[in-house]
């Protein structure tokens, strides 16, 4: 477990950094809405971060999926030859050979099993593994498939300062998930959900998005994910296109009947209210307009982080109780990449949420840049004495908790003081020396 205090003491070990770029990091730790008890892997506990080896980053995998895989096929009293299709993303490790035919290696699968193992594809790749599963399905009956989705953080520490780069170190954490997907009828009976549709949208083609976050070396040689200022308006920008395919799919005639009147209307009455501060934030982050609760019950939105979740629950005019789902997950277990969507979802089936008829909008987002979306029906009641491997039935009743400030924002609110740094001297309890 990663806890904020020893976050401060793993970044304070990178000697390129000034007080300056300290600073901004602790405050992006303490302000993130991660909380005390997230993972990392284990170089970061060894001290050995700015030198891992590539062994780190497959026995990270490993710890993860020989744990995970087991646990899924033995609740559902399943062998590993019955699985017909794997499909395996890992975005930030491409090893040789693939994570995929390790997992194939593990547990004896068979010769004939399709296997795609998808890299680079960022933390939207669970939604895209789904669509891989179902575009196989449409050609291949009576089939098994495993997607399972991760991240490996072990051999991606940036080592540098520059600030557009080093913030990914603090916000990501170790996760990962395996799900079972199939096409046969004997077992629709134990099926959770139903895939009712899946958006895909891509702007590769425009060179701000593709730019907005881009792995690459800093003017040092330093590797790392450059996160540029355009970032927030790619999202916003793919985000609204990929609403636009889903939205007729999944709301009522009415709704979409009632939203283009809505329009017809606005546009008559023209924009009276041009310039006050109010409308300039509304603009900068626009509503959706239109009611999506007509045709969603739960939305499992992607822990990319605080902003991400405020700016989506926005948009959609989502309650606190909607977006719950979605900051529980990043407190507890931070942006664990493609695989935050399955915690989100996990969450409200602990919760028992979900009730048979019920539908969940996934949203997520990745470099490139992209949003995918898909909506799943609940098929049956989902209780969770049922779902023994759910990651949450240790600690769900603890949550929510009565706040998900870090317990540390008070302790280390010197941060936000004191800008000159020339006069800036830490507290003596912080045990930050190098910088005292």
């Amino acid at each position: 477990m990663l806890s904020t205090q020893y976050s401060g003491e793993i970044i304070a070990r990178n000697k390129h950094l000034g007080l300056s770029e300290y600073k901004f990091l602790l405050r992006a730790i303490v302000s993130s809405g991660i909380g005390e008890q997230t993972y990392a892997p284990k170089v970061y506990f060894e001290g050995r971060e700015e030198h891992p080896t590539i062994q780190d980053g497959i026995l990270e995998m490993q710890d993860f999926y020989i744990d995970t895989i087991a646990k899924l096929l033995e609740r559902n009293k399943l062998a590993a030859s019955d699985i017909d299709v794997l499909v395996v993303n890992v975005s930030m490790l491409n090893a040789t050979p693939s994570l995929a035919a390790r997992i194939i290696n593990h547990y004896k699968m068979r010769e004939d099993i399709k296997v795609f193992n998808l890299t680079a594809m960022g933390c939207s790749a669970s939604v895209i593994s789904v669509d891989i599963v179902k575009n196989i399905f449409k050609t291949y009956k009576n089939k098994l498939a495993l997607v399972v989705t991760s991240e490996s953080l072990s051999p991606n520490w940036y080592t540098g300062n520059n600030r557009s780069m080093i913030l990914t170190n603090c916000l990501f954490r170790s996760g990962g998930c395996a799900v079972l997907l199939t096409n046969k009828r004997s077992l629709s009976h134990r099926a959770m959900f139903k895939l009712k549709c899946l958006v895909r949208t891509h702007h590769g083609a425009r060179d701000d998005s593709f730019n907005a976050c881009v792995q690459k070396e800093d003017e040092l040689g330093r590797v790392g994910v450059y996160l540029d200022k355009t970032l927030p308006k790619a999202a916003t920008r793919a985000f609204a296109d990929n609403l636009k395919v889903i939205t007729p799919k999944i709301l009522p005639v009415t709704e979409i009947l009632r939203f283009v009147l809505f329009l017809l209307l606005k546009k008559l009455r023209g924009n009276p209210s041009k310039g006050s501060a109010a409308s300039n934030v509304a603009q900068a982050v626009p509503k959706a307009g239109i009611n999506f609760k007509t045709g969603i019950e739960h939305f499992c939105i992607h822990t990319g982080g605080k902003a991400v979740i405020d700016t989506i629950g926005h948009s959609l005019d989502l309650t606190e109780y909607d977006l719950e789902p979605a900051r529980m997950t990043l407190h507890r277990f931070g942006n664990t990449s493609a695989s935050s969507l399955w915690y989100v979802l996990g969450y409200m089936e602990a919760k028992k949420r979900l009730k048979r008829g019920d539908r969940v909008l996934m949203i997520s987002f990745g470099a490139g840049f992209k949003c995918n979306s898909c909506v799943w029906e609940v098929v049956r009641d989902l209780n969770v004495g049922e779902s023994l491997g759910n990651v949450w039935n240790h600690c769900i009743d603890n949550y929510p908790p009565k706040s998900i400030l870090s317990p540390f924002m008070e302790k280390y609110g010197w941060i936000n003081d004191e800008e000159n740094s020339d006069n800036f001297k830490f507290p003596k309890d912080f045990g930050c020396e190098r910088f005292s």
